[in-house]
Parts: C-alpha cells; structure tokens; sequence
C-alpha cells in the first residue's frame, strides 16, 4: 500500500470538475450524504427537546437518561459491526441496512405507547446510525480522490449547522403544537430520499476492493462489551456523584463500576488499533486524538450551562447560546481544513487540540462570579473550530493510511473512540466536580475539571505534533 504523509506526495490529483464534490458524477452522493447527515442531526437536537414533554406524558422521569444510554450502547455494536462487513463485503449492504433501520427506529418511536417501546425505537435508531456513518466514511475513501476527502468531512461538518440552529426550535414547536411524536415521524420519510440520492453510487462501488483478512470474529463481542462497559460504568458514576451529598457510595454501585471496567478494558483492545493507548504513529495516534478531542470537549461543555446560569444568573435560553456558537465555529474549522489538502494532518489535529485546551482553560476565567461571563462566546467559538479542523482531519489522516480491506476496521475505530471519550470524561467529570463542589456552588469542581481536561489535551497535542511517518505494519494492523 502506497502511504501518503499528508504533504504534497504523489497521491494529489488536480482540483478539476470530475473530482470535485459537486461534479457530475459525484453531485448526488454528495447531496445524498449531505441530506443523510442532516437528518441524524435533526434527530440528535430533537430528542433532547421533546424528551421532557415524553417522560411527562408517560410518568416516566426515572428513565429520563435511558433513551440517551440505549442509543449510544446500540450505536457502538453498529458502528462495529458495519464496519467488520464493510471490510469483507464493501460498503453497500451496511448501507442499506442501515438507513432502513434508522427509519425504521423513527416511525417506531414516533408510534411508541409507552417508555419500552420508545427504548427499542430507541435501540433500532443507534444501530442504523451507528452502521450509516462507517459505511459513509469507507464509501467516502472509495467515491472521493484523497485530495477531495477534505472537502468531503467538511461538507458533513456543515451538515450540522442548520439543525445546531434551528432544530431544537424546530422539535419545541412541532412538540408544543402538533405533537412530539412528529420529532420522530417527519424524519422517516426523508431518509427515503436520502437513501434514494445515495443508492447508485453504492450499487456500482459498494462490492469490496479486497478481501479483508479473516480472525475479527471476536469484534462484535467486543462491541457488545464496550457498550455493556461503558453504560454500566455511566450509571456508576451517576449514581457516585449523587452519593458524594448524601452520605458515602454503596458497594454495589461500586461493584458495578469496577465490573464494567474489567469489561470495558478487553474490549476495546479489539476495538482499537494497536497502540492507541500510548499515541504510535500513524492511525494510533489519530484514533487517540478523536477521542481526547470528543472527551475534553463534550466534558467541558456539559458545565458551560451550569456556570453561566448558577454563577453569572443567565437565563435557560441565555446559557444554552454558546453551545450554538461552538457549533458554528466548528464548521468554520472544518470548511478552513477543506481548502488545505496539502497541510500534514498530524500538525492540524495537534493545531485542533491546542484550540480546544485554550478554549476549556480559558473557561476556568468565567467560572468564578467575578469572570468575564461575555468571554465564553468567544472561547468556545476558538473551542468549536479547534474542534471542526481537528476531528475532520483524524478522519481524512486515517483513510489515507488504511489499505482498502481495514477501513471500515479504523472507522469504527475512530467512532468508538469518539464516543467512549465522550462517555467516560463526561462521566468521570461529573464525579469530580461533585466531589469539590456542590449543585449551588459548582465553581471549584469546574475550575479542577477544565484545568486537567486542558492539561490532557495539551499532552494529546505535543503527542500527535511530534508524532513520525508511519510505517506499513502500524498502519494496517487489524486485530
């Protein structure tokens, strides 16, 4: 296998009209993938606003978090598992299972009479999503020249812009005037025409280019672990981080937690690259970076809320406009990432890391009374475009160094990664703010939490900056 480092080697072709994202051959995909995107987006924005009003109506605030926790287990066992038969039979079939399977999951919960069936709806959407993005991401290497790719993640990138905007509007007023059952049911038929854009370019790409190796029979299991893992250890740390105010842990939510770990830890030795632990170079360390970018990111984030609201007294409103504003500088990020195909990915994600941790320390400023609250929009506008040049970057980096037969492996890998950096800094994040500071006075615990989640993206930065050319053997290892 030919490996491009990322400057200007042989691999470039011309920017011409045939190659272009919207050229003639490759107009419908793109609208499709573009279209695909944006519904999953919608989709994510609305839940969370029409969640209240379900749980209301169904008595059910006890499962509040459940339909988040399903959908993220479900959508790792996807994620792998679209990836293990894009490998070995191409794209195509992981495709069009999943984006019937997504739709499918809308109109279930769009009908759902009560909590369980929701969870199911719940499940199906995670699957479809979760096999959707990696067949995308391995359609993406095969439909696009490696000098367009860029652009490619780019256009996904911008895909999130409009619902980032206007889609928990959106799912409030179809909630509050129609109902929230057409969160899920306008959706559905969408994906029809998504699915329809898409389906000629998969048809005549989606066959495998090689056959991939066999002996990955153990990653669906793997998967299953992650998501068992990674939800168990979740409603661990909720459950420590409720028990730091009210007298101590019990031992079973303890045990919970460690079993969850020594679940969790064999997994994702299946599911990741060797050597993403330690950064080697080359797809390692480009796996490690997506999920310090997700996990610094999302942690942070998940408090900007908290302290503008309880500190500063913004109103509900008021201190949900940042999140906004990240979202659109990172697709700033990504679209100023589009326009430099020659740039070395690994310096980008570096770049892309170092943003976010001078974004999240920069926070530490606003979190006492006496902070400039006004500096949060401008600290996580530089977060959102750390975020937009980093995170596209460790996916164009590592489809150019995966052979044909590993990219739906590595794919996956750069989504679990993602999401499980996500899911346990965001949970470790809330048992340490819970332990130095309290629901009225959280700016201690924040304070701690963004000094050390800056630290570690600084430490993931200087490691992927430094990091070397790959060798062959690093960049196709496939457990």
């Amino acid at each position: 296998m030919t490996i491009d480092d990322g400057t200007s080697g042989t691999q470039h072709t011309p920017a011409t009209s045939e190659s272009a994202l919207w050229g003639p051959r490759r107009r419908n995909f793109t609208l499709g993938l573009v279209l695909v995107i944006t519904l999953a987006a919608f989709e994510a924005m609305g839940i969370g606003t029409a969640l209240p009003t379900i749980v209301r109506e169904w008595h059910a605030e006890q499962w509040y978090s459940w339909p988040f926790t399903i959908f993220m287990a479900a959508s790792a066992i996807g994620t792998v598992v679209a990836g293990r038969f894009s490998d070995r039979i191409g794209p195509a079939i992981p495709l069009l299972v999943a984006m019937p399977t997504f739709a499918a999951g809308l109109v279930l919960a769009g009908l759902a009479p009560d909590m369980s069936v929701l969870l199911v709806a719940r499940a199906l959407q995670g699957l479809g999503a979760g096999a959707q993005i990696v067949a995308l991401y391995v359609l993406i290497a095969r439909v696009y020249p490696e000098r367009d790719r860029p652009a490619a993640f780019g256009a996904l990138s911008a895909a999130w812009v409009v619902p980032a905007l206007v889609g928990p509007v959106v799912a409030g007023a179809l909630t509050e005037h129609v109902g929230w059952r057409w969160v899920f049911l306008g959706l559905a038929p969408l994906m029809l025409v998504g699915a329809a854009l898409l389906v000629p370019t998969v048809r005549r790409l989606g066959a495998a280019e090689e056959a991939a190796a066999p002996g990955s029979a153990r990653l669906p299991l793997a998967a299953v672990g992650a998501a068992a893992g990674t939800v168990g250890l979740n409603w661990a740390a909720q459950r420590i981080s409720g028990a730091e105010t009210s007298g101590g842990t019990p031992l079973p939510v303890l045990a919970v937690g460690l079993v969850a770990v020594l679940v969790l830890v064999p997994s994702l030795r299946v599911l990741l690259p060797r050597g993403t632990g330690t950064g080697r170079p080359g797809i390692p360390v480009m796996v490690l970076a997506r999920g310090l970018l997700a996990g610094v990111f999302f942690s942070a984030q998940a408090f900007v809320p908290l302290i503008l609201s309880v500190v500063h007294g913004y109103s509900p409103t008021a201190a949900g406009i940042p999140l906004t504003v990240g979202s659109l500088g990172w697709t700033v990020g990504a679209l100023w990432q589009s326009r430099r195909p020659d740039v070395r990915r690994e310096h980008v994600v570096a770049a892309g890391l170092g943003l976010v941790a001078v974004a999240v320390v920069g926070l530490v400023l606003i979190a006492p009374a006496w902070g400039p609250a006004w500096a949060v929009f401008l600290l996580w506008s530089v977060g959102g475009v750390g975020m937009g040049i980093g995170v596209a970057s460790t996916s164009v980096r590592v489809l150019a160094l995966s052979a044909a037969d590993r990219r739906g492996f590595h794919s996956s890998a750069l989504q679990i990664s993602d999401m499980l950096g996500q899911a346990l800094l965001v949970g470790l994040g809330g048992v340490l703010v819970a332990a130095l500071a309290t629901p009225d006075s959280p700016t201690a615990g924040v304070v701690a939490l963004n000094l050390a989640l800056g630290c570690l993206a600084l430490l993931g930065a200087a490691r992927a900056f430094r990091s070397t050319d790959p060798t062959p053997d690093t960049t196709t290892e496939h457990p």
